[in-house]
């Protein structure tokens, strides 16, 4: 299945139907009065979280929703059948943006969460309505309300507890092919991720899921490259795991350029903790490592780990570090929040 985290759809909900003027016809009752039904209620265009989807591709073939409007009423007080809803089935994760790219307008953050993007117009009331002490035949009746119509964007934002990042080649997708059952493509050139791809990771009995997002490099926030929109999936993360080569030219400047692509993207991804792991230390002299962690601290990283994906070596280290910092914040989350008590 095709990976696509964007998505343009119309959508429109269904027209209230008429009401109808209808008066009562019957033998021996010259005077049955108005029976007209009320129309029926148009249908809703529901968003629906889901379990099991990770991308957005099925609205890359269909991008017109439109939902059935109300029936028409009838005599004998009888309402028209309303018109059936829309559901839209999106991935846990998905943002629903304006027309714009600007305005959102839902935020899918758990399963079997759901909210009426366009809600169908009311049936117009029939002519029984608006019988009266006054008015004991009326002829009038309302016509159904007219649904709603848009278009929106769909944006989707992996949920994921770890987030990696790093330049390209710089070993992101052996690390996640070390620690989970993920097997993204791996290979000896830079750029080999195109798309996100997650893994659940275990440790000690816990688990979590890490998602790795194809390489940045310098400019990447004006496009170059693959540039910086699929930063969007890992906005989400609690912490963000900076890979670094360290059989690269200058693995400090790399870590500098990457760390000012989050600066110019935005979103708190500056701000978010951070840990640095050394990668592809098998392939380095066995002092250089100390050298380059102290170099890096000393411009500003924080904390600073050595690992190695193929042999194994840091690997276990990295995720227990990794799995405490998701804990604390996951209970942080799970605390109540305080109120304050009301005073007079």
């Amino acid at each position: 299945m095709k990976f696509l985290d964007q998505a343009k759809i119309y959508m429109r909900s269904g027209n209230g139907g008429p009401g109808s003027v209808s008066f009562r016809r019957e033998a021996h009752v010259p005077f049955g009065g108005p029976d007209g039904g009320d129309g029926g209620r148009g249908g809703d265009v529901v968003a629906v979280a889901v379990n099991g989807l990770n991308t957005l591709i099925d609205y890359r073939y269909q991008q017109h929703f439109k939902a059935d409007s109300g029936r028409p009423g009838a005599g004998r007080d009888r309402s028209g059948a309303s018109g059936k809803d829309v559901t839209l089935r999106l991935p846990i994760g998905t943002q629903i943006l304006s027309d714009d790219q600007q305005t959102v307008l839902a935020d899918l953050t758990y399963e079997g969460q759901s909210i009426i993007l366009a809600k169908g117009g009311i049936g117009g009331k029939g002519n029984a309505f608006f019988k009266s002490s006054t008015n004991r035949a009326p002829r009038k009746s309302q016509p159904g309300e007219t649904g709603q119509e848009m278009w929106v964007w769909l944006r989707l934002k992996l949920i994921a507890d770890a987030g990696l990042l790093g330049m390209p080649n710089a070993g992101k997708s052996t690390f996640l092919s070390a620690v989970s059952a993920a097997r993204p493509k791996i290979a000896d050139y830079p750029f080999t991720t195109l798309h996100p791809n997650l893994g659940v990771v275990g440790i000690d009995g816990k688990e979590f899921v890490m998602a790795d997002i194809p390489g940045l490099i310098e400019g990447a926030h004006e496009g170059a490259g693959l540039g910086h929109r699929f930063l969007g999936h890992v906005e989400r993360c609690r912490i963000l795991l900076h890979l670094v080569d360290a059989t690269g030219t200058d693995p400090v400047a790399a870590w500098q350029i990457l760390r000012r692509e989050l600066q110019a993207y935005g979103g708190g991804l500056y701000d978010k903790p951070e840990i640095v792991g050394l990668t592809k230390l098998d392939a380095t002299p066995a002092d250089y490592a100390d050298e380059l962690a102290a170099a890096l601290r000393a411009a500003g990283a924080g904390q600073v780990m050595c690992l190695s994906s193929v042999t194994g070596s840091g690997v276990t280290d990295m995720l227990r570090q990794l799995i405490a910092v998701i804990e604390t914040s996951r209970a942080k989350d799970a605390e109540p929040e305080e109120v304050e008590p009301w005073s007079p």
